[in-house]
């Protein structure tokens, strides 16, 4: 046991770098897939214990104040009912900012879909104008108990009393009205009622929308939401950048195996000398083989435990969303088993890598086996001899013939190398992604960049002349958008009338075209999967009880409401009800002006009857997912200098044996290094070449596979920049350069004597 360790240290003290290297690598990959399943853990696990704790609702239905909506608990397996609540449309405003709310007349405090109070208490009858606001309603309004919210053209105020999380959809500016629970002397316009089930089991949600819809007529219902898009909802940019971390992490956990495999290939065979020494004076193939395997279990086990230990007491501390995760992660229940599995399963892998490769030292025989004078493959290929008749130098044809001399092996440390390098393709693909998301709004859904919405003591006409007033606005497209029932009743989508025809709202097309004839309209890829139809297909849906078929004439990139939109033109909607008038507007602007400057003017020109607000990107979400990219790229990088390292010793050590004719037929020292930095050289071409032109379809398909998962739909993934990629590309190829040009020329300047040793 002596012996081996006493090698094992000799042998650290040879590579230290590389063993820095490994370490840091397991490093970066375990901390990843820890904040992976963190990402996960915050994104799925509140929600749900909020759902639990408030004995949630599986099914929220809004209908028509005069419908009898009593009749909903006698449906079968409807386990309890909440409501029915009166409810009224409004918008408060506090500390300068407005949000659409739904006030919901609650007596008492509701014993499904109970509001669970994180500030304040909950209302007091003796206080009528008292409310409590749902959490993100609240944060959006900037308001604590005890202040006063004021409701903008009316003399109304309400007081917050309390702050409440709820299992319901969370406020959403544009998209979702918060959620404001209020006395029912408050509700003093009431618009509708709303009506909760819990149901005995989950899985009949479907089931019990359209048993709902068919007690109360079509006609009756205007909007129902279920427990999974409030769950998705909720979940939100959390899971998909867990996703990110996870895919990216198992991605370098497979490239760092290959590395260390690599590695260890390379050592035995620059050592198969010492190796059969080993086996002569007594050691068995078992402890060579432990040698080897113990060394790099001990690299790993000491970056998978500074891993753990750093995110487990310096997690909380990363800002933004990361920080938050490992907080609310901290506190859950498989907490601890995730700490300890993740390092334990990275370590296991690295271990089998590394045993396989292990395995071929105790495969050495006790006497050394004198090498061939020339290697498989070593004989020059008439393509090199026709480049030396040429007359190129010399020392370029045989560096690039020693780059792929041994086929398998050349193509085996090509493919090594390649993996981190497409992972860092892909990664760069995410980042320009975001990028596009932010800097080209208009090419992934968002052509508009500011919503206007009427409190309806203006007409249309006068909000048409204070928004052609402002030079700064250069279209306003009208707006409508109504529940409707999809075929089959199990739930809502949103329909929506944008534009006119002499003015068609302009719809970012990812398939089809853009819908201008009667009854034509663009759906999101949300909405093609919950109906499971085509672009060319006619679909037929429910507004109120009037029924509405249109014809599905393009696909559009739908950032909002997972992808359950359909789009038609605000006059295809009037043909099928007169009475329609725009409810918003979306507004286009200059390019390069400023869209909170523009809301400001819009709102001081309304005298508070106008509620503008920016549309909602997004990637304003996935901000953190920057600095995800860049940390994983810096990990992929370590790992691609790893193999590398490996493959410069490689090639060092097997030029060796070639060094005696190189010097005998007249080469310099400077033209034997020049061999190995071009055979080095070759081959981190090929790796990035082939990274390359592998890496960005993958990419494209993993974005898009992602956005048609979230209803967004494929089209917007987006390659990078052809400067950044011939920046990375030439970066590897003369980073490898620069790394073989010093052990090289090292190689080439040693002693003769030395030469000989090492070929015998």
């Amino acid at each position: 046991m002596r012996a081996t360790l006493r090698w094992a240290h000799s042998d650290l003290r040879t590579h230290r770098g590389e063993a820095l290297f490994i370490t840091l690598a397991t490093a970066g990959i375990v901390a990843s897939l820890l904040l992976a399943a963190a990402l996960f853990g915050y994104a799925t696990n509140p929600w749900q214990r909020t759902f639990t704790q408030a004995r949630g609702a599986h099914v929220w239905i809004h209908t028509a104040a005069s419908t009898d909506a009593r009749r909903l608990a006698r449906l079968d397996g409807v386990e309890s009912v909440a409501g029915p609540y009166r409810t009224e449309a409004a918008t408060v405003a506090s500390r300068g900012t407005r949000a659409a709310v739904e006030l919901r007349g609650t007596p008492h405090l509701p014993s499904v879909g109970r509001p669970l109070l994180t500030a304040g208490h909950w209302l007091d009858p003796a206080r009528p104008d008292g409310v409590v606001l749902e959490t993100r309603l609240a944060r959006a309004l900037l308001a604590e108990p005890g202040d006063t919210l004021t409701l903008p053209g009316t003399a109304r105020t309400l007081t917050v009393e309390g702050i409440a999380d709820s299992a319901e959809p969370g406020y959403s500016p544009g998209a979702q009205p918060g959620l404001v629970w209020a006395l029912p002397s408050a509700v003093r316009a009431p618009g509708g009622q709303v009506t909760g089930l819990r149901l005995k089991d989950s899985s009949d949600t479907d089931y019990a929308v359209q048993r709902a819809v068919t007690v109360l007529g079509a006609g009756a219902v205007g909007e129902v939401s279920t427990w999974q898009q409030a769950r998705a909802d909720a979940q939100g940019e959390n899971r998909l950048l867990g996703q990110v971390l996870g895919l990216f992490g198992l991605g370098a956990l497979v490239a760092a195996g290959f590395a260390v495999h690599g590695a260890i290939g390379t050592r035995i065979r620059g050592h198969l000398r010492d190796i059969s020494v080993l086996k002569a004076i007594g050691f068995t193939p078992g402890q060579v083989v432990r040698i080897f395997l113990l060394q790099h279990l001990a690299y790993a086990m000491l970056g998978a435990a500074a891993a753990a230990a750093v995110t487990e007491s310096l997690g909380t501390r990363i800002p933004g969303r990361l920080g938050d995760a490992v907080g609310v992660w901290q506190g859950l229940p498989g907490h601890t088993v995730t700490l300890s599995a993740v390092p334990v399963a990275a370590v296991l892998f690295i271990g089998l890598t590394t045993g396989l490769a292990a395995w071929r030292a105790g495969r050495v025989p006790p006497v050394p086996v004198p090498r061939p004078s020339a290697p498989a493959g070593g004989r020059l290929t008439g393509l090199a001899r026709r480049a030396l008749g040429l007359r190129l130098p010399a020392a370029l044809v045989l560096g690039c013939h020693k780059a792929f001399a041994g086929r398998g092996r050349s193509l085996a440390g090509v493919a090594r190398l390649t993996l981190p390098l497409l992972l860092i393709v892909v990664a760069l693909s995410a980042w320009t992604t975001i990028d596009r998301f932010h800097g080209s709004p208009e090419r992934v859904g968002l052509p508009t960049a500011l919503a206007l919405r009427s409190d309806g003591d203006l007409s249309d006409p006068d909000v048409r002349a204070l928004l052609a007033a402002n030079d700064q606005v250069t279209a306003a497209y009208p707006g409508v958008e109504l529940a409707a029932l999809v075929p089959g009743q199990t739930g809502t989508i949103a329909l929506r009338g944008l534009g006119t025809r002499s003015q068609p709202y302009p719809c970012t097309l990812a398939e089809g075209r853009a819908a201008h004839g009667p009854d034509e309209a663009v759906a999101g890829q949300g909405l093609l999967d919950l109906l499971h139809v085509r672009v060319g297909d006619w679909v037929r849906m429910t507004v109120g009880e009037q029924p509405q078929i249109l014809h599905i004439v393009g696909r559009s990139i739908e950032p909002q409401n997972a992808g359950r939109v359909v789009t038609t033109s605000l006059d295809t909607l009037r043909e099928n009800d007169p009475r329609l008038s725009p409810a918003f507007y979306q507004l286009r602007l200059r390019p390069g002006t400023d869209p909170q400057r523009v809301a400001s003017a819009l709102t001081t020109a309304g005298n508070g009857h106008l509620d503008v607000h920016a549309m909602t990107n997004p990637a304003d979400g996935l901000s953190p997912l920057r600095a995800v990219v860049a940390g994983l790229i810096a990990v992929l990088a370590l790992i691609g200098l790893v193999e590398l390292l490996t493959a410069i010793g490689g090639s060092v050590r097997e030029g060796e044996r070639d060094m005696l004719a190189l010097r005998a037929i007249g080469m310099s020292p400077r033209q034997i290094t020049a061999i190995t930095v071009t055979a080095t050289t070759c081959t981190a071409l090929a790796a990035v070449l082939a990274a390359t032109a592998l890496g960005l379809p993958l990419a494209h398909r993993l974005i898009d596979a992602q956005g048609s998962s979230n209803g967004i739909g494929a089209g917007i993934a987006e390659s990078p920049s052809p400067g950044l990629l011939l920046l990375l590309d030439a970066g590897a190829v003369l980073g490898a350069a620069a790394l073989a040009a010093l052990p090289a020329a090292r190689a080439a300047r040693r002693r003769l004597a030395d030469t000989l040793s090492a070929v015998a």
